[in-house]
This record gives structure tokens, C-alpha cells and sequence, in this order.
């Protein structure tokens, strides 16, 4: 939601009832979108003029400036008033109607100054009058804050660390795409771009995505997550409350915690799963699966976590289907090598870390 509707919204609160909350509501919700914009103008700062930053905080403190005196026309006003035993002299009533609210309005008794058509005076940064027109013109050409390339900052740093964390903190969904021999791990910040996931063309990369979507660290679960085209890669995908769809994967090893999984066209990939359905395959081959980590789903019912009730649906028969298979417990990666070695630790590099889980050094 940009300043040019939080502008109508505020404009509109005299409208709404505030006997069922509806304006409070409304008034929270503009906050909110208020406090959001404020983060992403705070987070853009490296990378957006000074000029354009001036003018994106100078349009969110008029917004606040107009929600306050909107609020303010809520507040219902005392009755309680002072009455006069004996007739005021000209003089003395004169000054009482000069202070008295109730001839400071216009005919008829209500305050056009709030009208929608009316004109009101609202300062900009030089000092100069502007109607209020000019302001919701001012406010509606308001450029938007540029979309940062993160793909495109990951693949330009110069550092001689193969580890990146993006912060995603000014995206509304996270996509990591056409990557390789990259470490990527997402910081509690990225919690702020999890209403959708994408990783696409990735290979012998190692990616975590395990900490802005868990709850239990201040994180938030995707809505939605798809993976396609990844091969000789490690994929901690985190927790995703809603469908994962996994498509076009060779020899990497993925963990999710997540509602459901679907999962096609994939070859010679070991899943460890917690999910709340049955995981669904097709066209696939040399599958294996195994329960997640408790380190990583230690907020799940184990009993409800349907990993090695797989369903082919390429596979009519009645015999167990040949394209999976349950992961030997022998051969699982140990609950120490997920909590400690595949976040990277001093002295093990991207290989080391692929080796250490059985994926080969060569992608």
C-alpha cells in the first residue's frame, strides 16, 4: 500500500462508524502501512539518492501530520461550559465570539475545513502554501521506492567469502535465481518478504532459509514455496504454511517443514520432510525420504507428520512404488551435522559442507 492510499484511507475515516470499531480498525491499519513504508524508506538509504529521501519522509510525516488531525476531529469535546449571571459589555463579547470555537465555523454549523473540496493550507519544505489538492496530487506523484535487485547483489560481491545473506528486507517475496557455488543463508530480517518463495536454476549452492521463517525465532513461515531446476545442492527450505511445488531437481538433498509437497520430475534427491499431508510425487525417480530434523521441527506434533506416507501418482499398481524409498537411518545426516555444519562454521568451506552432507564436490 503506497502514500496515494493511505491518503484516501485518511480521507475517508469520517466516514466509517466508531461504534463497531471499524474506524479504529481502519486507523490501525493505516499505522501500520505508515510504520512499514517508514522501514522500507530506512532501508533504502544506501542505495536511494538523498534528494528522493528527503522527499519520501517528507510525504510519510505529512501522512502522519493528517492522520493526527483527523483523530484529533474524533475526540468528542467537553460540554461542560462557564455561564454568565450578568450580560458581557460590547467589548467583552466581542472577544468571547473572537475565541468562541462555535463562530469559528461557517454557516450551517459544520467546519468545511474538512471537506473533501475544501482548501486547506499545508506547508511544504520551503515554507510555501499548498492546497490540499496540490497535496494529494503531490503525494499521488510520488515515485515509489526503487525494487532492489538481490540476485543481482549477490552475484556482483566482491568479497572472497563464497557466503552471502541478503537481507531481503525491502521485498515483499524472496526469489534466488540462477546462482552457483554460492553459500546463501536469509537473516531474521528477510521474515518481511515471506508471503512467497522462489528458487530457480541453482547449482552446487548451498541455501538456508531456515531462520526468518521460524516462528519460535521471531520469523515468519512462507506462504508459499516452489524450487525448480536445482542440482548438487543443499536446500533448507524453512517452514512454509501452505503448498511447496518442487520441480526439475538432480542429486541435492532438501529440507522442509511444510503442509503439503509436491514434488515432479525429480531424480536421485533424499527429501527430510515434516509434512502435514501426503507428500505427492510424479515423473520422478531415486527419491528417498526421511523426517525432519527435530532441530528443525521441534515445534511440530511428530505423530502427525506423514514424510514416508508418499503417494506416486504415476504408479498405479499395487505394489510399493520403485521411485522412492524410505532413507536408511544410517545413512541421514545427524541432527549435530544440521545443527552445526551446514550453517557454516570457521575453517569449512562450500565443499567441505557438501561433502560433509554426501553431496559431491563436482555440481
Amino acid at each position: 500500500m503506497g502514500p496515494k492510499d493511505l491518503q484516501e484511507q485518511i480521507n475517508h475515516l469520517a466516514n466509517l462508524s466508531a461504534v463497531a470499531g471499524e474506524r479504529h480498525d481502519t486507523i490501525e491499519h493505516i499505522l501500520t502501512g505508515i510504520s512499514r513504508l517508514s522501514n522500507e524508506v530506512a532501508d533504502a538509504a544506501d542505495y536511494v539518492p538523498a534528494y528522493d529521501q528527503r522527499t519520501y519522509s517528507q510525504a510519510l510525516k505529512q501522512l502522519t501530520d493528517q492522520l493526527n488531525e483527523a483523530q484529533a476531529q474524533f475526540r468528542p469535546k467537553s460540554r461542560f461550559q462557564f455561564k454568565r449571571r450578568n450580560p458581557p459589555s460590547g467589548g467583552d463579547a466581542m472577544a468571547d465570539r473572537k475565541n468562541d470555537a462555535r463562530y469559528m465555523l461557517p454557516a450551517g454549523g459544520q467546519d468545511k475545513s474538512s471537506s473533501p473540496s475544501a482548501v486547506t493550507a499545508v506547508a511544504n519544505a520551503n515554507g510555501s502554501k499548498l492546497s490540499s489538492e496540490d497535496h494529494k496530487d503531490s503525494l499521488s506523484n510520488l515515485p515509489s521506492v526503487p525494487a532492489k535487485n538481490y540476485n543481482e547483489e549477490i552475484a556482483k560481491d566482491s568479497t572472497d567469502s563464497r557466503v552471502r545473506k541478503p537481507s531481503f528486507s525491502t521485498a515483499r517475496d524472496i526469489t534466488l535465481s540462477d546462482h552457483e557455488k554460492l553459500h546463501i543463508i536469509l537473516p531474521l530480517s528477510a521474515s518481511r518478504a515471506t508471503s512467497a518463495g522462489a528458487l530457480t536454476n541453482m547449482k552446487g549452492c548451498i541455501v538456508d532459509m531456515s531462520v526468518p521463517t521460524r516462528v519460535c525465532a521471531g520469523g515468519a513461515p512462507f506462504a508459499s514455496l516452489a524450487l525448480k531446476n536445482i542440482s548438487g545442492s543443499l536446500i533448507v527450505a524453512g517452514h512454509v504454511d501452505g503448498p511447496v511445488h518442487i520441480t526439475g531437481l538432480r542429486d541435492s538433498k532438501v529440507l522442509v517443514v511444510a503442509r503439503q509437497v509436491r514434488i515432479h520430475e525429480c531424480e536421485n534427491v533424499d527429501f527430510y520432510l515434516y509434512c502435514a499431508s501426503r507428500p505427492i510425487i510424479e515423473d520422478c525417480k531415486g527419491l528417498r525420504f526421511a523426517p525432519a530434523p527435530k532441530f528443525h521441527s521441534a515445534d511440530k506434533d511428530e505423530s502427525t507428520n506423514m514424510w514416508d506416507q508418499v503417494d506416486d501418482f504415476k504408479w498405479l499398481k499395487a505394489e510399493h512404488s520403485p521411485n522412492w524409498s524410505v532413507l536408511p537411518e544410517e545413512q541421514r545426516i545427524t541432527e549435530d551435522v544440521w545443527k552445526d555444519k551446514v550453517p557454516g562454521h570457521p575453517g569449512a568451506g562450500l565443499d567441505d559442507i557438501l561433502s560433509t552432507v554426501g553431496i559431491g564436490a563436482e555440481a
